[in-house]
């Protein structure tokens, strides 16, 4: 994907920067593990600092010191988990805020507002998240909202993409770009719906497109199905995003069945929860066992974490509850990540992505087996 601010490498996996910052890490570590895209919340960054502020202040690029690309939320699935704090109508939703309790509303025309405000290189049409578990005609009227407040996102978007906040430099490979607004399907867990969905939102011709409304309760193996019946009705030459996925092993086998592009803030909370992923399955480094372990966290893992520090200490620093533990934490989860798709890329270039998706299969259900 060629990006305003970066040319970006697919598939890719996404950290989650949720208040312009992926919780305990640097941007100039970010740029070492690879990262190429991050994600910024607009409703908690709309909240604070506010949305004109990053704008004076150049953009979320400049605020948050990032160069690489950035992707933006609508909002929607904030708003959505404020169950008791919102009120939904055609026009959009009335909320109450979860840090002061202060009254606000996002419309589609606003929710673009903010986002072309903060300035990220690709944002999100306003949409409804259905809940889980919703029966065929709660989501039935969910996704008709979401199609009607997906073309009006598009046509306010196509009014006002020129008012990003970063210049266009004439002389830069990325000049006259604008940002990208990408449509979201929704429909719950029922088929004929997503299909619905993904027709009428590839008619409205988005750069690219998502597939919402999953992760947020259901079986991993709805999940799946889902994104399985969406997939094929996007166009594969466009940028095909699922949204909130997922555990490593999912995440390579999503981008096997042809999806671009995913985020998870799986990695960085596990990591502050002393959960690790490794090359031998997930590890809990607060169990007693770790605590005279000198040997790496995964010996397979070539992140600066394994190469430097034992498990015995990176037990030490979660027990005694040093911010550093989390911090390590953090980078060797993130790290894992991103390795694990840069192995799906290389893969796909050599032709061997059967066989690597095959060894990840195995790995999982041997750690699977291996569990007390």
């Amino acid at each position: 994907m060629t990006l305003p601010h970066a040319t970006v490498q697919t598939p890719v996996f996404m950290p989650v920067g949720t208040q312009a910052t992926v919780k305990a890490i640097p941007q100039h570590l970010l740029e070492e593990l690879g990262a190429q895209v991050i994600l910024g919340n607009t409703y908690h960054l709309y909240l604070r600092p506010g949305h004109e502020l990053i704008r004076k202040l150049g953009g979320l690029h400049r605020f948050m010191s990032w160069p690489r690309a950035l992707l933006t939320d609508s909002g929607g699935f904030q708003v959505f988990s404020l169950s008791d704090l919102r009120k939904v109508t055609e026009d959009g939703v009335q909320f109450r805020s979860h840090l002061d309790g202060s009254s606000h509303f996002f419309s589609p025309e606003h929710s673009i507002d903010v986002q072309i405000a903060l300035g990220a290189d690709i944002i999100m049409a306003f949409d409804e998240c259905t809940e889980y578990p919703a029966d065929y005609a709660r989501a039935r009227k969910s996704l008709d909202l979401t199609l009607r407040w997906a073309q009006r996102s598009k046509d306010h978007f196509e009014v006002h993409k020129n008012e990003r906040p970063w210049p266009s430099a004439p002389n830069d490979e990325f000049a006259g770009q604008t940002q990208n607004l990408f449509g979201i399907v929704q429909g719950g867990m029922f088929p004929d719906l997503r299909r619905e969905a993904a027709e009428r939102l590839v008619e409205m011709d988005f750069p690219g497109y998502a597939i919402g409304g999953l992760s947020v309760g259901e079986p991993r193996a709805l999940t799946r199905e889902m994104i399985e019946a969406t997939l094929p009705l996007l166009p594969a030459d466009k940028p095909r995003y699922v949204m909130g996925v997922g555990y490593p092993e999912e995440i390579v086998e999503y981008a096997a069945m042809g999806v671009d592009m995913m985020d998870c803030v799986l990695p960085t909370r596990a990591a502050r929860h002393g959960l690790l992923f490794t090359s031998e399955g997930r590890l809990n480094i607060k169990n007693r066992r770790f605590a005279e372990d000198h040997g790496p966290l995964d010996p397979e893992c070539r992140c600066m974490v394994c190469a430097r520090y034992s498990r015995a200490y990176l037990r030490h620093l979660f027990v005694t509850q040093e911010v550093l533990g989390a911090v390590l934490n953090t980078l060797h989860n993130l790290a894992f990540y991103l390795d694990t798709m840069e192995s799906v890329r290389d893969a796909i270039q050599l032709g061997v992505l059967p066989a690597l998706l095959a060894r990840v299969r195995a790995r999982t259900n041997d750690a699977a087996a291996s569990k007390p």
